[in-house]
């Protein structure tokens, strides 16, 4: 009982506790609602005394926005106002201005006051078009206009001149110092004028709507260029026709005082380029004085005959070689100089219209020396064809570069230089085939030497060749691109070209020996006959010696042995075939033998070109020995597994690269290839047997068909490809 006394009292004074806080709550609520009540009355008091501000001070501001856009508009009226007032006057204002040009206010103060005039045409277009004062201003807006154009025209023909045929020499360069400032253009106006001119081109095409000034420097800068072109090509007559053996130097470049041309950096001293036809002339010089034929005795010595052949090689050639490089040059600098003067949507047209004349010059020119070399085939005058080929080479070398320039230009102009290629490599390919049917049709009893000297059919065989082959890759293009069976100018690479002349030579030198044995035999003296062959392939093998040297220019180090080789093989058959290597050993018993050695020569050299083939299968670097693989369950290590994929891997590689490669060769003579194949089957299948049989039974790899691709027959398969570009 006392615990539930103790426990009743307890929960008593917590409810006592309970009720006095109970109590103050109230009390607080009550004093809140109190401060409550104060609070809204203040706050509604301050909203009336608001609404009541608002309603005086509303009034007060709508009445000075009011005014301000008033006071505004005023503003506004008044500078529109003296705008307007500044159109009715602007015409007699700046007339005289106008009539006098930009000389007398300069450039940018004129241009200020022709958009004055602008302005006031298009307000009175617009707000009263009948009105005598926009005749006004339209008349001296037009004349201002043509004032520009005049300017235009005067800054141009004023500041424009050809460029030197020194500073143009100096720009293409010579081949044998190149130039330490390529990329420097050349300055046809001074900075400032350029600047003026693009000044006035840019409002004349934007604010003047017109395109007149386009055709000012579209006749101006071509008559320039063309200017150019005939200056230089008379300063190079000049300084060919001064002396013969000056030529190769024009002479130091010394500036011109009163020339508007200059460079940014200082010009240095150039060699002339005019030494591509003097090159032709000393090199068959050269031939000529070394042949067998020049070297007779003087009773037997063939006058005149190659010294006006060598005559007729004119420097013209080079003349226009080296007005093709500066065609180019004066291209590229006018497009360059036309960036900073006409918008960009008139230069294409401009640019079509300023390259026409000097093209259509260039391209006649050499259209005239395709016809004169025309005319020298049918009058079987090969020697004069020769000078087409340094032509043909250069524009080749430069076109992509004209290309580029010409970009966008019409089609008719962009065809141009193409066509004409095209003439001359056509060209080229008929003197070239028809040499060899002049050959096969020189008449058997014409001008045989009674004391079977050289001929001079054979003489003139070797002079012709000797200076053709420094233009192999040109003459064998020529030859694909416009022969029977022509290919696209896509399809012809460097070493097809070579190939293909090294046919055509093959085929010149095979009608030569069976023209010579057919006129051999015209000979009644049975002992002249011998001492007339001895001769004639004497020099011929000493000319064709010189194939050593012209071989050197392969780049592919294969290919020289395989030249070598059609080309020994085919003198050594075409002697024996005929009877003559009997003949010739009555004099000279070594002629056939240094052919056989030559051949034994070229083979070895050829089968250097299996080295990186061998060089995986010759075990030099044995992965594991012989006796090791003899072991039972031999394991093998990561690195030797590595070592065996490796020498697989290399060997597929290298044998598909070599087959790649030399199925592009030529080789005519049907017993020398199937020869060379079997010769080559011989030197590396064995190798490859042996090889294939150590490790075809080895756990190297999981995949043994990715790295034993090939069966010791299928390598024979394909070596059997070889020279075969249909394989």
């Amino acid at each position: 009982m006392s615990q539930t006394k103790i426990f009743k009292a307890d929960i008593d004074m917590k409810l006592e506790k309970e009720k006095n806080n109970l109590s103050i709550l109230k009390e607080a609520m009550n004093k809140s609602r109190t401060n409550t009540h104060s609070m809204l009355g203040i706050l509604n008091s301050f909203e009336n005394r608001l609404q009541k501000l608002e309603s005086t001070i509303e009034p007060v501001y709508n009445e000075t926005e009011m005014l301000r856009r008033r006071q505004e508009n005023i503003e506004k009226t008044t500078v529109t106002l003296d705008n307007v007032l500044g159109y009715y006057h602007v015409a007699k204002e700046v007339e005289n201005m106008i009539k006098e040009g930009p000389s007398s206010c300069g450039l940018d103060r004129y241009l200020a006051q022709m958009d004055r005039l602008k302005q006031a045409m298009l307000y009175f277009d617009t707000h009263n078009s009948s009105s005598l004062e926009l005749l006004d201003v339209t008349r001296v807006f037009e004349d201002g206009k043509e004032v520009l154009c005049c300017e235009f025209r005067l800054l141009l023909s004023r500041h424009g001149r050809p460029v030197p045929p020194i500073m143009l020499l100096d720009l293409i360069g010579d081949e044998e110092i190149p130039s330490s400032d390529p990329d420097v253009p050349l300055e046809h106006f001074p900075e400032k004028i350029v600047d003026d001119l693009g000044q006035i081109a840019k409002w004349l095409d934007k604010k003047g709507n017109t395109a007149e000034f386009t055709k000012d420097y579209l006749t101006m800068r071509g008559a320039a260029m063309l200017k150019s072109l005939q200056v230089l090509r008379e300063h190079l007559k000049s300084a060919s026709a001064s002396s013969s053996t000056s030529i190769q130097y024009i002479g130091q470049h010394s500036p011109a005082p009163t020339s508007k041309f200059s460079r940014t950096k200082e010009t240095p001293v150039r060699k002339s380029k005019l030494k591509i036809a003097l090159h032709l002339k000393k090199k068959a010089q050269t031939a000529l004085l070394q042949s067998p034929f020049e070297q007779a005795s003087k009773g037997h010595r063939r006058q005149g005959s190659y010294n006006d052949i060598v005559e007729n090689l004119d420097v013209e050639v080079e003349i226009y070689i080296t007005q093709l490089s500066a065609l180019l040059k004066l291209m590229q600098s006018e497009a360059q100089l036309m960036s900073c003067i006409i918008p960009d949507k008139n230069r294409r047209t401009v640019f079509d219209g300023i390259v026409q004349q000097s093209l259509d010059s260039v391209v006649s020119e050499g259209e005239m020396l395709a016809t004169q070399a025309k005319k020298s085939i049918n009058k079987h005058e090969f020697m004069s064809v020769l000078s087409i080929f340094p032509v043909v080479k250069h524009l080749r070398s430069i076109k992509p570069d004209f290309d580029y320039t010409l970009e966008g230009c019409s089609t008719p102009t962009r065809s141009k230089l193409a066509s004409m290629l095209s003439t001359l490599g056509s060209t080229g390919a008929k003197a070239l085939e028809d040499f060899i049917e002049s050959i096969k049709n020189d008449p058997e009893r014409a001008s045989m030497p009674k004391d079977g000297t050289v001929h001079e059919l054979t003489n003139r065989t070797i002079i012709f060749l000797e200076p053709l082959l420094d233009y192999s890759e040109t003459a064998g293009a020529m030859l694909l691109m416009h022969g029977e069976q022509a290919a696209p100018s896509e399809a012809v690479d460097a070493k097809k070209s070579k190939l293909k002349f090294a046919d055509y030579m093959t085929k010149v030198l095979s009608a030569l020996g069976l023209n010579l044995s057919n006129k051999s035999e015209t000979y009644n003296d049975p002992t002249l006959r011998p001492i007339f062959m001895l001769n004639n392939y004497n020099y011929i093998l000493k000319s064709i010696t010189s194939l050593d040297n012209k071989s050197e220019t392969y780049n592919d180090p294969t290919l020289r042995p395989i030249f070598m080789l059609n080309n020994y093989n085919y003198i050594l058959k075409s002697i024996t075939r005929n009877g003559l290597l009997n003949l010739i050993h009555l004099c000279n018993k070594d002629v056939g033998q240094y052919y056989e050695d030559q051949i034994h020569e070229q083979k070895r050299l050829y089968s250097e070109s299996w080295s990186k083939v061998l060089h995986y299968i010759l075990e030099i670097d044995e992965p594991l020995s012989q006796q090791r693989l003899m072991m039972p369950d031999v394991k093998l290590k990561d690195k030797e597994k590595q070592n065996i994929k490796d020498k697989f891997s290399g060997f597929n590689k290298e044998l598909e690269e070599i087959m790649k490669s030399q199925k592009g060769y030529a080789i005519p003579d049907q017993e020398l290839r199937e020869a060379l194949k079997k010769d080559n089957k011989d030197f590396i299948i064995p190798r490859y047997k042996m090889f294939l049989e150590k490790y075809e039974r080895v756990n190297f790899t999981k995949n043994l068909d990715k790295y034993i691709k090939y069966t010791a027959p299928a390598v024979g398969v394909i070596v059997d490809k070889f020279f075969d570009t249909s394989a």
